[in-house]
Formats: C-alpha cells, structure tokens, sequence
C-alpha cells in the first residue's frame, strides 16, 4: 500500500497522468475505486499538500497534482457511481480571494473521499449565504487567504444563524494556521490546517460530532 501511494505521488509530481491512471488500473484490478481515493489519492494530495507547505515542491506540482487527481477521481468515482455519497450535502467556497489552490485540492480530496459536494467558487460573504440557504447545504467548508476574509466568517455565521439555517461551518486556509484560535472567535464548528483534516472534519461531522 505504502509502495503504491509512494508510486502514485511520483507521478502526481512528475506531473504524468498516464502514470497516475497506469498505477489506478493494477490497483482496481483487485481493490473497490472507494479504497483507491481514500487510500492512495487522499494520502498522496496530502503529503504533496503538506510538502508545498515544507517549500519542497513547487506550486506548480501542487496545482498539476490537484488536477490530475480531480480528472482521475471523475472516471474511478464518477457521480453516477453508488459509491458516492449524497447526503450530507457539502459545499466548498473561497471568500473573497483568488488564490484557489488550496481550495483545489480540499475539492480532489472530498471528491476522492466518495463525497459529492457544490463548488461555489470565488464567492462574497453575503452572497455565500444566500446559497447556503437556497442550496440547503448542511456542511460548508469555507477556504480564506487573508484575515479580512477571515475574520468574514462570523458575520457569515450570524447571518446563517439569524436566517435559521442550520449548518456546520469548517474553514481552513492561512490565517486560522497564524492564529490557532482564530477559528473559534468566528464562530466556525470546525478548523482544517491540510486537506486530510478536510477530510476526516466531514467524516466526523457525517456523524453528527463537533470538531474542538
């Protein structure tokens, strides 16, 4: 397992997707597409993700890497897979910024975690929350560059909370990594610092738990 995630990684970095889909098809050949995005792709994203982070990869490697995964997890996952879960309902949005590379690949991890989510994109705060609503989403994952998007949040939250719309707010992104507390003075239920947390913060939110 461990060899083929190193593999799989390799040629995320080497930017080479017939490698990548080389490597998915003798791993299908005997285990489910479920076990192959979370045991190989999710852990792969993150060790490049937290790489980038370490300055070991470039940015470019990131974002190819990413897009690789998302083409890959389409044809293994697709939505039309009974493998992939609808409920609860997730959406993904970047507040204000434009830099969406994290947002990326929190995206190609839920999605090869079985997850079917809204991407909404770049988004304002109050239009955020008009979506929110009219989308019925119950888990929003909100992905901010600077403290002013940051500190965004708890208006978001009390809007959402006015409106009595119920739902579970995770947010991630660099300055909740600058300010460990950050998270809490917003008002979010939940902080992610790499997209594995991402990942195991909507798991345990599935299951009805608050992340502290």
């Amino acid at each position: 397992m461990a060899d083929t995630t190193r593999k799989f990684k390799n040629a995320l970095l080497s930017s080479d997707p017939d490698a990548a889909d080389a490597i998915s098809e003798e791993y299908l050949a005997s285990k489910t597409a479920l076990d192959f995005a979370e045991e190989v792709v999710v852990k792969a994203l993150d060790e490049i993700g937290d790489g980038w982070q370490k300055g070991e990869y470039a940015l470019s490697q990131v974002y190819m890497s990413g897009r690789i995964c998302e083409d890959l997890i389409d044809k293994v996952l697709p939505d039309e897979s009974g493998l992939r879960k609808g409920k609860p309902k997730i959406a993904l949005a970047l507040l204000n910024d434009y830099h969406a590379l994290g947002k990326r690949i929190v995206y190609a991890v839920l999605r090869a975690g079985g997850f079917q989510l809204i991407d909404y994109g770049r988004v304002e705060a109050e239009d955020l929350v008009t979506r929110v609503i009219e989308d019925k989403v119950e888990i929003l994952l909100i992905s901010v560059l600077m403290l002013s998007s940051a500190l965004q949040v708890k208006e978001i939250v009390s809007n959402l909370k006015n409106a009595g719309h119920k739902v579970n707010i995770v947010v991630g992104g660099a300055p909740f990594r600058l300010d460990r507390k950050l998270w809490q003075e917003v008002g979010a239920d939940a902080v992610g610092y790499t997209a594995a947390d991402a990942l195991h913060i909507v798991h345990s939110l599935e299951g009805g738990n608050r992340n502290d």
